[in-house]
C-alpha cells in the first residue's frame, strides 16, 4: 500500500510542478493584463494544491498535515481576491483593451477616489 501512495504522491507533485511552470510561462508569453491574471490564478492554485496533496501523502504526520491544510486554504482565500483586486487595479489604470471584453460590467462605474 506504501508503494502506491508514493506514486501517487509522485504523480501529484510532477503535475503540481508542471501546472506551475505553465503557469509561471503564461504570465511571461501572455500579452495582456487579464491574460496574464488568468495565467497567474488558475492553474498556479491548482498546480499548488496538487503540490500539497503530493507533500501530503508523502509526509503523513498529524503536524504536517495541518500546516498543508491552513497553506491550501489561505491560497485558496487570497488568490481570487488578489486576481480580482489586479484585474480592477488595471481596468481602472487603462491598462485593460476595453475591445478585447465581450461584457464591460465596469463601464458605467464612476472610478472612486480615497480607497
Amino acid at each position: 500500500m506504501g508503494t502506491v501512495i508514493d506514486w501517487l504522491a509522485a504523480v501529484a507533485l510532477v503535475s503540481g510542478a508542471l501546472l506551475s511552470l505553465a503557469a509561471g510561462i503564461g504570465v511571461l508569453r501572455f500579452p495582456d493584463v487579464l491574460d496574464r491574471m488568468h495565467a497567474a490564478t488558475k492553474p498556479q492554485v491548482l498546480g499548488m494544491l496538487l503540490l500539497l496533496l503530493g507533500l501530503a501523502l508523502r509526509l503523513r504526520s498529524a503536524a504536517d498535515l495541518g500546516m498543508i491544510l491552513l497553506v491550501g486554504v489561505f491560497q485558496l482565500a487570497t488568490a481570487p481576491v488578489a486576481a480580482q483586486m489586479i484585474g480592477r487595479a488595471a481596468y481602472r489604470s487603462g491598462r485593460v483593451d476595453r475591445s478585447l471584453l465581450d461584457v464591460d460590467e465596469l463601464a458605467g462605474d464612476p472610478p472612486r477616489t480615497g480607497e
